[in-house]
């Protein structure tokens, strides 16, 4: 546990599950902490356990990320307080089936959920942190944005948006004192498999992680310095092989010219 104060860090969907966990850890390392959710009991319960424990302070902030006023008041502790070095973009949901049948309503929660919110925070934090070229940005996506076919496009979809603005962003960071890191989770024990009508354990027979795991392995990862952090796979090169021809084919994207085997 430390004593010395890393400033403060700013978890949405802090009321459960992985967001809970980076609650204790965070709290562990030094930092305050604004917790953000719907759920303002379990945010409170959650404040005193921590502040018991680690004698750190923990203000809760009732939020519902789809609710654009809701999403200001995030934004303005972001804008306004200068103690904040940390966010992480954590809140998220799945759908309870695919897109074939799901409404409207249900595809515009998970989208304003799971990539207008963290999109605008992710961009809040980072024009602040720049000017104090200092701070840090983690942003919860899944290792869905490798499979979209294993699951629903949407949300594997919202998740590859997380990733690319990660990406994109930490491009831009470099010779910066601010660092942005994307974690992809796979399969981890959450109320998000509940709240969808989903048994991960049904699914996925030993292959679900423990959260607490999940987290440790991620700030490992973030110690480290690293942008993107997969806690499940093994071989790092599976992913560092993506990752260069991705970026091998970036030059030959743009073309005068169309493609021979696209031509008449």
């Amino acid at each position: 546990m430390s004593t010395e104060s890393k400033g403060t860090a700013i978890v949405t969907g802090a009321s459960s599950g992985i967001g809970e966990v980076y609650a204790q850890r965070l709290a562990d390392r030094g930092y305050d902490l604004i917790l953000v959710a719907r759920r303002l009991d379990r945010l409170e319960a959650l404040g005193r356990k921590i502040t018991e424990r680690t004698g750190r302070k923990v203000q809760a902030l009732q939020a519902d990320l789809t609710s654009r006023a809701d999403l200001a008041k995030v934004e303005a502790l972001l804008a306004n307080d200068s103690s904040i070095t940390l966010l992480v973009n954590n809140a998220g949901i799945s759908l309870e089936g695919s897109v074939l049948e799901n409404d409207a309503a249900n595809i515009e929660k998970i989208l304003a959920i799971n990539t207008v919110a963290p999109t605008v925070l992710t961009a809040e934090a980072a024009q602040q942190f720049v000017k104090r070229n200092k701070g840090a940005i983690i942003n919860i996506a899944s290792v869905l944005a490798f499979a979209p076919e294993m699951m629903d496009g949407i949300y594997s979809g919202t998740k590859s948006h997380l990733l690319n603005v990660t990406l994109g962003l930490a491009s831009r960071l470099q010779g910066t004192n601010v660092h942005v890191q994307a974690v992809l989770p796979g399969a981890t024990k959450s109320e998000i498999w509940e709240n969808s009508g989903k048994d991960p354990e049904a699914l996925l027979p030993g292959m679900v992680m423990e959260t607490a795991d999940l987290v440790d392995a991620a700030l490992l990862g973030f110690d480290r310095g690293e942008v993107v952090t997969i806690p499940p796979l093994h071989d790092e090169g599976q992913y560092k092989a993506y990752n260069d021809a991705r970026v091998a084919m970036g030059p030959n994207l743009s073309r005068k010219e169309v493609a021979p085997r696209y031509r008449a």
